[in-house]
């Protein structure tokens, strides 16, 4: 990637990697006789639909608009999953739907009539709470005491009530195959007999299956025995895997400040606004040409965003060198579950957004502007 053709800021995603993601993804589905759809609440860049669709025949959604751009540009009904469903949506979502999963009995027997008027078949379920999780950050784990995500075994009945076709859980997050293997010891202690029951299981997402490291040979195993032991089709939704490691941040240095022997570096860009989730979990971006400090640093700078939000900004990284305004600097693997949760707070411009292509040129795919931040707000 060029990075003196790109614009600051810009989110750029690398087609090629973006194809390679893919094309492991669908040897773990073809290898493992599972289906595997695209969250997009992980990754919903629809201008990459066209390339994602050579791989992935469907996608996850948990809102009446995910469903629809699902329907829209990747031309197939969504999988629906979200905690709770608005009656005056409704009647649009069904018609965007292949599969409508509840995450509770009172949502299911109150919608589930409807699905049947849809003029389609919708396959409906039930999301379940397998109590086990090894997410460490409170903050994404959908298993712990009170969790609203989920029915507990606590609250299910005797037997599963008719037109319930399917279970789904969620409870990993950026996780490896041994993690989901412990999730599905607890789900088979708490609903075994529910799983003969279904015709299929939604595992969710979280499982970073390309990452470097994961062991896909025993996700394929764990897979084909869990669908040949309960005779059930097999659904997996990762968020963060298609994307995972497939572009970049492009920002530069606007201004240096210094406070008390403290040295910032004011950037073009957000945190708060365009990588919030480096303050709202434990999550440090790399940057490149960047390290971090230790005893013998001598070039720290703190990260500081462009809002006037007084947390907006990363604690030192070393940098090797003086920083210099106008430089660029490069935040990597920023496009899953960072440009789906972008705003336009304080007024901040959105950054554009590019694709770096297969064929090394740039291509510029929307830039942002003052209309965009009215709009939303009339």
């Amino acid at each position: 990637m060029d990075f003196s053709k790109i614009p600051s800021p810009a989110f750029v995603l690398d087609e090629e990697l973006l194809r390679h993601n893919l094309e492991l993804i669908n040897r773990i589905r073809n290898e493992g006789e599972i289906e595997i759809i695209m969250a997009f609440k992980g990754f919903a860049m629809w201008s990459t639909f066209p390339l994602v669709r050579q791989y992935l025949s469907g996608a996850a959604a948990s809102s009446l608009f995910e469903a629809r751009l699902c329907a829209e540009e990747m031309k197939t009904r969504a999988h629906v999953y979200a905690p709770v469903y608005f009656e005056n949506e409704f009647d649009e979502l069904k018609s965007y739907s292949s599969h409508i999963v509840f995450n509770s009995f009172n949502q299911f027997h109150k919608f589930y009539p409807e699905t049947k008027k849809a003029g389609h078949h919708i396959s409906c379920g039930i999301r379940v709470n397998p109590e086990y999780s090894d997410v460490s950050t409170d903050l994404y784990n959908p298993s712990l005491a009170g969790s609203r995500l989920g029915v507990g075994i606590e609250e299910f009945p005797e037997e599963l009530p008719e037109g319930i076709e399917g279970i789904h859980f969620h409870v990993l997050c950026e996780s490896d195959s041994y993690s989901l293997e412990n999730v599905l010891k607890s789900l088979e202690a708490r609903f075994g007999k529910y799983l003969h029951c279904v015709k299929w299981v939604n595992m969710g997402g979280g499982h970073l299956i390309t990452r470097r490291g994961y062991n896909h040979n025993h996700l394929i195993k764990l897979l084909r025995d869990f669908k040949n032991k309960y005779s059930v089709d097999v659904i997996l939704e990762p968020g963060s895997a298609v994307a995972w490691e497939t572009g970049v941040l492009v920002s530069k240095v606007l201004d240096l400040v210094e406070n008390k022997g403290i040295k910032t570096a004011i950037l073009d860009v957000s945190f708060t606004a365009h990588m919030p989730d480096t303050l709202e979990m434990p999550y440090r971006p790399k940057i490149i040409g960047a390290k971090e400090p230790d005893k013998n640093s001598k070039y720290l700078y703190r990260i500081g965003g462009i809002s006037c939000l007084a947390g907006d900004f990363l604690e030192s990284y070393d940098f090797g060198h003086e920083l210099q305004i106008g430089e660029q600097v490069i935040f990597m693997d920023m496009i899953h579950y960072t440009m789906v949760k972008t705003t336009m707070f304080n007024g901040v411009n959105h950054p554009a957004i590019a694709i770096w292509t297969e064929d090394k040129q740039l291509k510029i795919i929307r830039q942002f502007g003052y209309d965009d931040f009215k709009n939303r707000l009339s």
